[in-house]
Formats: structure tokens, C-alpha cells, sequence
């Protein structure tokens, strides 16, 4: 099975894998998968998202490609990536780029991985956008973008996303400029929480939405969390949950009548959020469970006007 790095002299001309040193994206795909399983739980994933990169293929072209030769070009993007990816660094991060909802999100060590669970976020913040009828949102600790951006993209409404680090937001802005007209209802701010907010806007949010940090400051992660993404989108104190408590104490002020507050957290901490937005004054609040069936969300929602 080929290893290590690729020379191939004439990548354009003859037969795939002939003596005159070419070689297919087959070839290639089968020895991605072999070398990635010793870092990959799922290596033939991580082999065909790398070579659908290094070949430029769409998800729809890649069987019908893999017999196409490779460009020198191309390969040595491929064995980049392989090479990055044997040292752990996350396949999401790797690719540059993932899917969330029905965005392709540019993504890097400078903000979180979109994942799963907060799509399910994402969701429950859209049923309460449709439910009150809301015109105005906040993503706060937006990072990539990834729930505010998929909101207006989803919905027609004004969207403020905010985040403390600029690094996060020049991803969020990259990402941004790739929706279009859709562009113009996004506001973009730098702050924490909700001073990145101008004081106008207290009171007249119909949902804020947010995936704060909630990992202890002491808890374990698994390595490939742990080494490659950014440590202050991770942790909040030493139980997790300063920046949840600081969300639930202060949201009341900024929503406007009936608007609803919806966060992402770990499952032991949504009771605790949950008894945190009662005594904040909301009068409902309710523990929804991610794709895998774990509580993973809490919708808090004010009282609405008599």
C-alpha cells in the first residue's frame, strides 16, 4: 500500500496507475482509509471528505471520479491533509470547511466544530421564532456563525451575533459574505455577551439564542477537543455553568414581551439552568433532548404582556 508523501511526474496522461507513475483517486482513497484507521473511528469518512477536498469534487461526483487521474497539484494538497489529520487534528478543521443545517460553513482552530447537538439548538430557536412571530435575534458567542447565520438563512429576520473574539468573528464574517443578500439582515458585533449589544435593543428581542462554553474547568475532554479547539469556547468556571447563569440572569431585561431564551449545555446541567431561569422570572422554562436523546437545551420564555 503507497505511504508518505506522493511525486508523481505525469498525472494527466495514461492509464490510472500505470508504470508511468500515475495514479487514480481510487488508489488514493483506499490508502487514506488504510493509514487514517489508526486515528479515525471512522477512516473511510475522513478518507472521502479529504479526497472530495484535494480533488475539488462535489459530494454528487465522487464515485464517478475517483478514476480520474491526479494533478501533482492535487496530490499535494491530499498529502497535506492526510499528514494534518495523522497527527490528530480534526478532519473539520483539516477540510476547512462543514455542513450545518443547510449551510457549508467555513471552519479553523479559531472557532468551535459545528456539531449535531447544536443544529438541534438551532432548530428549537426556529420553532420559537415561528411560534411568537419574532423580528428580531441574537446568536451570542456565535463563533462561526453557524446558529445566526443559519437563522436568517432560514428565517426572515433581523439577527445581531455577537462574540468576544475577533478571530471568531472574522470566521463569522467569512461566512457571512457567502449567504448573499441574505447578508443584510446580519450584524455582526464584538463584546461579551450582551454588552457586544447596543443598548437600543433591550427589550425588544424576541429570541436570543446561544452555545455558550459549559466544560469545568477541570473536566476531561477528549484530545482532539481539547488540543485543537479554542480553550475559551470550551470552559466556564469550575462546574461550567458561570456563563449559562450569566445568560439566564440577564436575558429577561434584553427580551421583549413573551420572547424566549434557548441555550445549549451539558445534560447534567439543564435541570440546574432550568430552576435558574424559573427564579430569573421566566414563566416557563423546558429541557429539550439533542439527536441522540440526551437533555441538551433549555427554552426559557418571558412572561407576555396582559
Amino acid at each position: 500500500m503507497p505511504s508518505g508523501k506522493h511525486n508523481l511526474s505525469q498525472v494527466t496522461e495514461g492509464p490510472p496507475d500505470g508504470d508511468d507513475g500515475t495514479i487514480a483517486w481510487r488508489s488514493l482513497l483506499a490508502e487514506a482509509t488504510d493509514r487514517l484507521a489508526s486515528v479515525s473511528e471512522r477512516p473511510d469518512i475522513d478518507a472521502r471528505r479529504i479526497i472530495e477536498t484535494a480533488a475539488g469534487f462535489e459530494p454528487a461526483e465522487f464515485l464517478a471520479g475517483l478514476d480520474q487521474l491526479v494533478t501533482n497539484r492535487a496530490i499535494a494538497s491530499y498529502d497535506q491533509m492526510i499528514d494534518r489529520r495523522l497527527q490528530g487534528e480534526p478532519l473539520q478543521y483539516v477540510v476547512g470547511s462543514w455542513s450545518f443545517r443547510y449551510l457549508d460553513l467555513m471552519v479553523d482552530r479559531r472557532v468551535l466544530i459545528p456539531r449535531p447537538e447544536t443544529e438541534v439548538v438551532a432548530g428549537l430557536a426556529i420553532a420559537e421564532i415561528d411560534a411568537i412571530g419574532a423580528t428580531k435575534v441574537a446568536d451570542l458567542g456565535t463563533g462561526s456563525g453557524a446558529i445566526g447565520l443559519s437563522i436568517a438563512h432560514e428565517r426572515e429576520v433581523e439577527v445581531w451575533a455577537t462574540d468576544l473574539s475577533q478571530e471568531a468573528l472574522a470566521v463569522a464574517r467569512a461566512n457571512l459574505a457567502a449567504l448573499g443578500r441574505v447578508a443584510t439582515r446580519v450584524t455582526l458585533a464584538e463584546g461579551s455577551w450582551f454588552e457586544a449589544l447596543p443598548s437600543e435593543l433591550m427589550g425588544q428581542l424576541d429570541v436570543i439564542v446561544s452555545n455558550p462554553p459549559y466544560v469545568g474547568d477541570d473536566e476531561e475532554l477528549p484530545s482532539e477537543v481539547a488540543d485543537w479547539e479554542p480553550v475559551t469556547a470550551l470552559r466556564a468556571g469550575p462546574q461550567g455553568t458561570d456563563d449559562l447563569h450569566l445568560l439566564i440572569s440577564q436575558a429577561p431585561e434584553w427580551l421583549s414581551a413573551g420572547g424566549s431564551l434557548v441555550l445549549e449545555m451539558a445534560p447534567w446541567q439543564t435541570s440546574d439552568a432550568r430552576d435558574a431561569a424559573l427564579a430569573a422570572g421566566f414563566v416557563a422554562a423546558e429541557v429539550f433532548a439533542d439527536n441522540t436523546g440526551r437533555d441538551r437545551a433549555v427554552v426559557a420564555r418571558k412572561r407576555s404582556e396582559a
